[in-house]
């Protein structure tokens, strides 16, 4: 997931330097969301490990 979000960052910076403003703030904004959703992800699953024990 973090790849992913590298990827959409680096196209996103890519397209603001070839003059695609709009695009690249659409796909920073996707790379942001799953962000988000990967933060989430890796607190949902630390707790779960502290609760479970394992």
């Amino acid at each position: 997931m973090l790849r992913l979000i590298i990827a959409l960052l680096v196209i996103a910076l890519l397209a603001a330097l070839l003059g695609f403003g709009g695009f690249a703030a659409g796909i920073a904004g996707i790379a942001k969301i799953v962000f988000y959703i990967f933060l989430v992800l890796l607190v949902l699953s630390l707790l779960f490990r502290l609760i479970g024990g394992r």
